[in-house]
């Protein structure tokens, strides 16, 4: 299909039909982090080392939804402006529509999709917060998170769980002061965690220092060194809440728990039997 016909098709991805894509060789990566560190810079250096190795590369930039129109607020495209060109990329802003985990419902259908059209890497870039740094691991083969210099406490913040999840790690804005303490505090945190550890890299979107070895990295990728009972566990929960935000009687339990003419329970209840 041509680029109009797989934009309309995303758009409505209940109704794909594409088949379940292979797993190998990975094709998907995931790139999240926190607002500000530079996913959106990394993400166009990444893509531009993959058209000049010959692949077709899709990115789903993954933004939240306005509150009025339900559409995808950030609009990353102006910030990819230099790669969003020529036939092998293909870029989709996608609404969340405010589905509680940060990642859209259907998201795993898209993919499959963009695999079945030809399209040879995939890149989902994330939200970057909350549960998203985590659902990611649902969809995607290996996961890339980003840092950088002057949040705070970024150990305090990650460590809910996506750095044991990630398959690389880079902080961004090496430039910056502050960017190698921040890598020495992920190093120090990881090296005190149960396994093996992803890799540290340092590296400048701005300057394109560290650049080559970042992508470098990502082409060689392992299989995925998350635990594998987490990935499971992400893959079920994102299963199960796709299955409930489709339900036919979704919106009338929400309306009636709303408006406090059944309770949880009874919500539940009533979506259980139907």
């Amino acid at each position: 299909m041509d680029r109009r016909e797989l934009a309309r098709a995303l758009s409505s991805a209940d109704s794909i039909t594409a088949p379940t894509r292979s797993f190998e060789p990975w094709c998907v990566l995931g790139v999240t982090g926190s607002p500000g560190v530079g996913k959106s810079c990394l993400v166009e250096r990444i893509v531009s080392h993959w058209l000049d190795c010959g692949e077709k590369v899709a990115i789903l930039a993954v933004d939240p939804s306005s509150p009025i129109t339900g559409g995808a607020l950030l609009g990353d495209r102006m910030r990819m402006a230099s790669v969003d060109t020529g036939e092998d990329v293909f870029f989709r802003s996608i609404a969340t529509r405010n589905v509680p985990g940060g990642l859209p419902s259907r998201l795993n259908r898209m993919v499959d999709l963009l695999v079945h059209e030809g399209w040879t890497k995939i890149i989902i870039e994330t939200v970057g917060s909350g549960q998203s740094e985590i659902r990611i691991v649902a969809v995607a083969d290996r996961l890339l998170l980003v840092e950088g210099p002057g949040r705070g406490d970024v150990i305090q913040a990650e460590k809910a769980g996506v750095m044991e999840l990630a398959d690389l790690i880079v902080v961004n804005k090496s430039d910056l002061a502050g960017a190698d303490k921040v890598a020495d505090e992920i190093r120090l945190s990881l090296n005190l965690s149960e396994g093996e550890s992803a890799d540290v890299l340092l590296c400048s979107a701005e300057t394109g220092d560290g650049i080559s070895d970042m992508v470098s990295a990502i082409d060689t990728l392992p299989n995925a060194r998350g635990p594998s009972i987490a990935r499971a566990r992400e893959r079920l929960l994102a299963s199960h809440q796709e299955n409930l935000i489709s339900h036919p009687q979704f919106s009338d339990v929400l309306k009636g728990l709303s408006e406090g003419r059944l309770s949880i329970e009874e919500a539940l209840s009533a979506l259980h039997r139907g």
